[in-house]
Formats: C-alpha cells, sequence, structure tokens
C-alpha cells in the first residue's frame, strides 16, 4: 500500500470481551492510548460474548465517555470465534484490528502490525517468541496444538500464532463472505492466500482474571481447524484401516501355519484381531460423523448469533 494518508483512512479495532470486568478499564485506557498515537481516525468495537459478571455494564460505562467505541452485546455465549466475527460485521475500517481484551497481546505491537499493512501486507499476523506467565502444561498443550494443526491442515497455518492480527478491509470483505458457523479464523486467513507478513512479539502476562479458554475450548479449537480445513483425517483412517486389514490377514495365515505345525490357540488371535479391527472401524465412522454433523448445522441455516443490545451503533448496520 503506498502513500496511506492516515486522516483518510480509519481503524477498527475488535476486542471480544466474556467475563472481563476486572481488566476492562485498563485494558481500555491502554488500547484507546496506543490508537491515538498512530495518527489514524479509530473506532472500537467491543464484543460481549454473553457475559455473567460486569462486563457489560462497564462497557456501558466507557461507550457513554467515548463516542468512537461502539458495544455489541449477545444474548448468550456464542463463543470467541463467533465475536470477532460480529466485530468485523459491524466495522468500518479501512484495517481490522483483532485483539483480546486481557492485555497479553501488547497494545504497542499493533502499531508494527499497522506499519506491515502501510508496506503493502494484505494480512499483519502476530507470532509469539516467548510467552510470558504460562504454566508448563499450558506451554507444552499450546506447542503441540500448533505443531498438530499444521501437519493435519491442508493450508499453510502458521506456528505459535493466534488471532492478534491485522486485515486489510478487502481481506475482512472475504472473510465475511464466508458464513459457516463451525469458524476458525487462522485457518480461513490461509485459505484466502492473501499476503500475510508475521509481526513477532513477547507475550504478557494475563492483566487480571483467569483465561477463558479452557482445556475443552482449545480441544473444540482443534478440532474445528482440522476438520475445517483437511480431509486428513478421513484418509489417515482409511490408511490405517488397509494397513490393519492386511496386518490381520497376514497374521491369520501365519497362525493357520502355526497351527499346523506347533499347535497354538488361533482362535484367540482371531478374536482380538476382530475386535481391533471393529475398534477401528468405529473410529472411521465417528470422524465421518463429525463431517457429517457439521454439514447437519450448516444446513439448518441459522444465524451465526444473536445481538441483545448496541451501544453508539446505529440501527442501519449489521
Amino acid at each position: 500500500m503506498e502513500s496511506i494518508s492516515r486522516k483518510d483512512k480509519l481503524l477498527s479495532l475488535i476486542v471480544p470481551v466474556y467475563n472481563e470486568e476486572e481488566v476492562l478499564d485498563v485494558s481500555f485506557e491502554k488500547m484507546d492510548a496506543a490508537m491515538k498515537s498512530f495518527g489514524y481516525p479509530y473506532e472500537i468495537i467491543y464484543v460481549n460474548d454473553g457475559s455473567r459478571d460486569s462486563s457489560l455494564s462497564k462497557l456501558r460505562e466507557i461507550a457513554g465517555r467515548n463516542s468512537h467505541v461502539k458495544v455489541i452485546s449477545f444474548s448468550r455465549n456464542f463463543g470467541h470465534q463467533l465475536a470477532v466475527t460480529a466485530g468485523m460485521d459491524h466495522a468500518k475500517g479501512d484495517a481490522l484490528i483483532i485483539i483480546d481484551v486481557d492485555l497479553q497481546d501488547p497494545p504497542e505491537v499493533i502499531g508494527d502490525l499497522i506499519a506491515a499493512w502501510e508496506k503493502g501486507a494484505d494480512i499483519a499476523y502476530g507470532k509469539r517468541v516467548k510467552r510470558k506467565g504460562e504454566t508448563i502444561f499450558k506451554k507444552l498443550t499450546a506447542f503441540m496444538y500448533y505443531r498438530l494443526l499444521k501437519s493435519m491442515s491442508a493450508y499453510p497455518i502458521p506456528l505459535d500464532t493466534g488471532d492478534f492480527r491485522l486485515l486489510d478491509r478487502k481481506v475482512a470483505d472475504t472473510f465475511l463472505q464466508m458464513r459457516e458457523h463451525n469458524r476458525f479464523l487462522r485457518g480461513m486467513s490461509a485459505w484466502m492466500g492473501f499476503e500475510a507478513v508475521p509481526v513477532e512479539y513477547v507475550r504478557h502476562e494475563r492483566y487480571a482474571g483467569k483465561t477463558k479458554y479452557t482445556l475443552k475450548k482449545m480441544l473444540k479449537l482443534a478440532f474445528d481447524g482440522i476438520t475445517g480445513f483437511s480431509d486428513r483425517p478421513l484418509t489417515l483412517s482409511m490408511g490405517f484401516g488397509i494397513f490393519l486389514s492386511v496386518m490381520s490377514v497376514l497374521g491369520l495365515i501365519a497362525l493357520l501355519i502355526l497351527a499346523l505345525t506347533i499347535g497354538v490357540a488361533p482362535w484367540l488371535w482371531a478374536v482380538a484381531g476382530f475386535a481391533l479391527i471393529n475398534g477401528i472401524m468405529f473410529i472411521n465412522m465417528g470422524i465421518q460423523g463429525a463431517y457429517m454433523n457439521r454439514m447437519y448445522h450448516e444446513l439448518l441455516n441459522r444465524p451465526l448469533y444473536i445481538v441483545k443490545e448496541k451501544i453508539n451503533i446505529e440501527s442501519e448496520e449489521v
């Protein structure tokens, strides 16, 4: 992107919120100060993802004092990925920036994302070189998760990256054409094929509160990423099934030979082999069922999310 006139370009900062009453005030101060320093007109869009604490009340107060702050509040918890989608649906910016509210992704790094965008990058994403304040278990599971995802995905998803990123307007518009329910933003970004530039940074400790990405949610996100952007689980099961079938046939032949020579109880091995093969068949059926379940939810064609309240957003917007 050449010769950007900053006063003519709008930035949209999208911030999902779920039970974050402890960090909201400080987070807003830091994010607002950072956005002011970049010299662009900007808006901050908070998406309250069905919080059960006082997060919505705090957001009402912040939006009441700042007209450039917009709030979208869901009727219930729809999940982080759909909260980001709602923010993108309502964003007017020439570039959209996605960041979590907990300050683990430093707002100051947004300047580096903007610099990459100004040089022509369609997508600038944060790449974590160090993770502060996280347990060994969390670091180990994150390490394994990203590498499993990369090995299974049919599209190149960069290692050690989250949803902290900047999207050019044309990328966001393309993204919003895809309305599947089981969304995985990193995979969708990779699928598009736009030029993506990494920006390395050190991920900070969470300012306050506890992480909302439990192990269960991480596993669901990993499952959505794999089943949404790769057919390898199906092909792996088929290949494994063929391998086991061949080995079973060879084993039966070996058992028959042994039975005719030294005498064994081949039926024991037959039963064990039969049980194992059936177990693999059930696993394969389960994987196929997962894909069919995804198709079922898409065919229902329900809205991705339901908005209960909007603040500082005109009624004619999405």
